[in-house]
């Protein structure tokens, strides 16, 4: 298996349907007769991120994931984003990059030395061990994390909103 099936198609997936997490908070939101932008700054515990910022990491862990393991420099992101808009805007920018690695991208990143400004220094990690160790679980917190920020916000979420398009046959 090459690893972009691992990831690219997977990343893009669910951060393509953060937006559809986001219609439905917006769509609350008016029900309710409350600002939407308010959610943005939910968190679940005090010392957690609130959810603007897990989908910042969530799109941090995606993009730098695969540049990582395809031995590349991704792009930088300030996490500026303040509306949901603007959310948005960030979602678009890294799939749109997500979009522009190739299946050759990723031949021989199982192997290739991964190395990240976080790790201890001079450690390195071999990029299917990456992958499977730390970005798609980092990820997937992450986006669970915001996911639950919605529903116990009263956000109207199911498994299948997380899940979405499975490729069921």
């Amino acid at each position: 298996m090459n690893l972009y099936d691992a990831t690219v198609p997977v990343f893009t997936k669910h951060l393509r349907v953060i937006n559809k997490w986001l219609d439905k908070t917006v769509a609350y939101a008016e029900s309710k007769k409350f600002d939407p932008e308010i959610l943005l700054q939910a968190r679940l515990a005090p010392d957690q991120y609130p959810f603007l910022r897990q989908v910042q990491s969530g799109c941090d862990q995606a993009k730098w994931a695969c540049a990582k393991m395809c031995g590349k420099e991704g792009p930088a992101h300030p996490d500026t984003e303040k509306t949901i808009a603007e959310l948005r805007a960030r979602l678009t920018t890294v799939v749109d990059y997500l979009g522009t690695f190739k299946r050759e991208d990723f031949t021989g990143a199982e192997e290739r030395m991964v190395r990240h400004s976080y790790f201890p220094e001079g450690k390195s990690v071999r990029g299917g061990d990456y992958l499977d160790h730390l970005a798609l679980p980092n990820f997937h917190f992450h986006l669970t994390t915001a996911y639950q920020i919605l529903r116990h916000n009263g956000v109207e979420l199911g498994k299948f909103d997380y899940l979405a398009d499975v490729p069921f046959k």
